[in-house]
């Protein structure tokens, strides 16, 4: 039996919150790939960044569904349900984002 996700309805149209990851581009760390929080549209950076603050920022918030950011990838991923999820719109991005690794 495959499990879905049972948090779709919680995606919404989201401007991002930086151009980069936003805890990352305060501290002066480095990110691998960007994650885009698809209820409030904060930027963190990936599990295999240094400091993994979308997950941190899904732990803290409770926001359950993130968007591959770097560039936008048109899929998603359910931190509460653990399965990977179709987006029907990628996010733009606001401009160009440095790469940092």
């Amino acid at each position: 039996m495959t499990k879905e996700c049972t948090h779709t309805d919680g995606i919404r149209e989201v401007t991002p919150s930086a151009r980069g990851c936003e805890e990352c581009l305060k501290s002066g760390s480095v990110w691998l790939h960007l994650r885009l929080c698809r209820t409030c549209g904060h930027v963190g950076c990936c599990d295999d960044s240094p400091n993994r603050h979308a997950t941190k920022h899904f732990h803290a918030t409770k926001h359950p569904i993130i968007e591959g950011y770097d560039p936008p990838e048109g899929w998603g991923w359910c931190y509460a349900d653990e399965v990977f999820v179709e987006l029907d719109w990628p996010t733009p991005q606001l401009g160009p984002i440095p790469r940092y690794y």
